[in-house]
């Protein structure tokens, strides 16, 4: 299984994050939240998780790059909460098309999965 890199905090075990779902969560965390800065999606998605996923910017940052070349996000310069210069982030409508597909496909996925994970024998 292919992996992202996360950075394991705390006592409670992290979990990797599957390669390609990590651009699903950035998109689905701006579409339900608005415009955003890094930092602040990267506290999204660990609190989304409950705290299961650990986003080190050295994950999130390539991924960001990679949305924004694709023209899945856009971005400009702002202002943070704490008064910092902080590039924030927004999903454009070919974002929102995206974001769309790749739910449709990991639901599908996710309901091939449950087939097996179900199997509990030999089935006539």
């Amino acid at each position: 299984m292919l992996m992202w890199g996360t950075k394991t905090a705390t006592m409670k075990e992290k979990t990797d994050v599957w390669q390609g779902t990590l651009a699903l969560m950035v998109l689905k965390t701006l579409e339900v939240l608005g415009p955003r800065h890094g930092y602040g999606i990267a506290k999204r998605i660990e609190q989304t998780s409950g705290h299961l996923l650990a986003i080190n910017q050295g994950t999130l940052y390539p991924v960001l790059l990679k949305l924004e070349q694709e023209g899945s996000i856009a971005s400009q310069w702002g202002v943070s909460e704490n008064n910092r210069r902080a590039k924030f982030y927004r999903i454009t409508k070919a974002g929102k098309k995206e974001l769309a597909a790749d739910e449709r496909g990991w639901q599908r996925a996710n309901e091939i999965l449950a087939r097996f994970l179900s199997v509990r024998g030999e089935e006539p």
